[in-house]
């Protein structure tokens, strides 16, 4: 078990790194070459950026991972470069990508050894990282060399990955290397968090970007299982900060509809997009997916969205996002299948939440498709993905809530979520898109928020909760901050969805539905769904028009009686 110490920094002092732009783009020496890099290969890459056109599609980020230290001088503190693969330094290597257009990168790790020296052996990246020389890398690296990105990784703050069995505090540890980046002067430098599982709320406000699984490897089992963690996550992706689902494996040895599902997903995901191939040598077809401005073009899309689940359909995963215009009527989805056969999906367009006639354009291959209503069927094949931009006639309200598109104020994925009393996601076959929300209560943190419900014009509406339950459980139900009603989910079985509903009233505009028992454990989470109850309505006919052979006199009285028409603010409407 590994320890933690107490936190002694409060999230409020925190130093938030400025939000900049999309997610980073670039390229990344770890997936292929490891601790093995040097400066002459460092620069062919950023050669090969430039006259492969990918600089000019938004990839502008050369990044120096884990090989180029040489130890640190005891007496004097400071960190020395690698003697032979770096013979001049870092500054040289950094002003050559910069002279380039382009933006430059580097690497160090929270502790005090990195994870070249306890995996790769590396003997010279011993006591090299921040620990104990916070503010000195720091000016080293953005000061100095004018590095503009770094990816911060915490072998060395992990007891059993470090020599020295250093269990450091990860928020302690990030904080004071935010603080230090912050004290340099700059305020434009990405700082990527390497924690590898989602390390907890606090992040958000320290880092621009972080990593939320376990390393990616050259495989399909790892990218799918990456996706298959990150699906839940888009609660955490707001404000200009992002979901890092590791560097890309495109190019190398995944077939090609598995590296369109990786790029793709990766695109409206919106994590950040670091090649990890050799660009010298890459082949045509991966070159060409990298290109795709149109895949680009979501995952930059200045809303800042990562997709989120709607359904499921023949063990597909449909994924969507507002683009270019919050709740307008153009939106991106995708259809992920991740099973080891072709399927064939059916997406309603009621999920994601328009209506109308539909048109739509594949994003993989560029091409219009035409005009749809209420649905589009199509075969994804295995391991395959299918992205569209889509364009409704009128954008409808969202209905369906699903838990895992919910933000637990306190979540976290480092510490035994049972022993924190922190809430989870899991897998359930029995919930609607196969995911819920569990171990939730015993604090006000541990609470289930959807922060983003949207009403057209406001209004009652009528919220079912879907629920799993051994035994009675209560929640509160809160509505923009106001307790709307304590609720009690009835025993059920676990494996069973039980419902309850709550009258509620929402706002126009975005509103926020937050579930919560701050003194013991709720129901497992499967969603929420809305009905709204408020009349849909028109203004009704003056005097002297009809509508339906209804007439209407100087008075504002009915000349006819109708039961569809309403006095709604001391005004007439037909309602429909």
């Amino acid at each position: 078990m590994i320890r933690h110490l107490a936190l002694t920094l409060l999230a409020s002092t925190a130093l938030t790194m400025q939000a900049q732009n999309g997610p980073t783009m670039g390229w990344s020496s770890w997936n292929t070459y490891g601790v093995n890099i040097n400066d002459a290969l460092i620069r062919k890459q950023a050669d090969a950026m430039v006259s492969k056109g990918l600089k000019r599609v938004g990839f502008d980020h050369i990044n120096i991972d884990d090989g180029f230290f040489g130890g640190r001088n005891e007496e004097t503190g400071e960190l020395l470069i690698h003697p032979t693969r770096f013979p001049n330094g870092l500054k040289p290597v950094a002003d050559y990508i910069h002279s380039k257009g382009l933006k430059a990168g580097i690497y160090s790790d929270a502790g005090a050894n990195t994870c070249g020296n306890m995996y790769n052996g590396d003997v010279l990246s011993v006591n090299v990282g921040f620990y104990n020389y916070d503010q000195r890398d720091a000016d080293f690296y953005f000061k100095e060399c004018g590095f503009d990105f770094v990816k911060v990784d915490f072998c060395g703050g992990d007891a059993p990955q470090n020599k020295q069995h250093l269990a450091l505090d990860p928020q302690q540890r990030y904080t004071a290397i935010c603080n230090a980046i912050k004290n340099t002067g700059r305020d434009d430098v990405r700082l990527n968090v390497c924690r590898w599982n989602y390390p907890g709320t606090w992040v958000h406000d320290i880092a621009f970007s972080w990593r939320t699984t376990f390393d990616i490897n050259d495989s399909w089992n790892s990218v799918k299982s990456i996706l298959g963690e990150n699906l839940y996550l888009s609660a955490y992706c707001y404000d200009g900060h992002f979901n890092d689902m590791d560097m890309l494996e495109v190019g190398r040895s995944l077939t090609a509809e598995e590296d369109k599902t990786h790029f793709g997903m990766w695109c409206i995901m919106n994590s950040p997009l670091l090649i990890g191939c050799d660009l010298t040598t890459i082949r045509t077809t991966a070159l060409q997916l990298l290109r795709n401005t149109e895949l680009i073009a979501l995952n930059q899309d200045t809303l800042y969205q990562q997709a989120y689940p709607v359904a499921l359909t023949n063990g597909c995963h449909v994924l969507v996002k507002d683009i270019e215009t919050r709740n307008g009527t153009k939106r991106a989805f995708a259809i992920y299948n991740p099973n080891d056969d072709k399927r064939d999906a059916t997406v309603s367009f009621k999920d994601i939440c328009l209506e109308g006639n539909v048109t739509l354009r594949d994003v993989f291959q560029k091409r219009d498709l035409g005009e749809f209503t209420g649905q589009y069927e199509v075969t994804v094949p295995a391991h395959g993905t299918r992205i569209y931009v889509a364009e409704g006639e009128k954008r409808i309200e969202r209905t369906r809530y699903e838990a895992e598109t919910a933000y637990i104020s306190d979540y976290q994925e480092i510490k035994n979520n049972q022993a924190e009393r922190t809430g989870i996601y899991s897998a359930d076959g029995a919930c609607s898109c196969g995911f819920k929300a569990g171990w939730l209560g015993y604090s006000e943190q541990n609470d289930l928020i959807w922060r983003d419900v949207y009403s057209d014009n406001g209004g009652d509406y009528t919220m079912t909760i879907a629920f799993m339950s051994g035994e009675n459980r209560n929640i509160n139900v809160s509505v923009n901050g106001k307790k709307v009603k304590t609720i009690t989910a009835n025993s059920g079985g676990w494996g069973t969805v039980g419902r309850k509903t709550v009258d509620i009233h929402l706002e126009p505009g975005r509103n926020s539905i937050r579930l919560s028992n701050p003194s013991n454990w709720m129901p497992d989470i499967d969603y929420i769904e809305l009905k709204n109850n408020t009349p849909t309505a028109i203004q009704a006919p003056s005097a002297t028009q009809t509508a339906d052979g209804i007439a209407y006199d100087l008075s504002g009285r009915l000349a006819t009686d109708d039961s569809r028409i309403k006095i709604i603010n001391g005004k007439k409407y037909l309602t429909r």
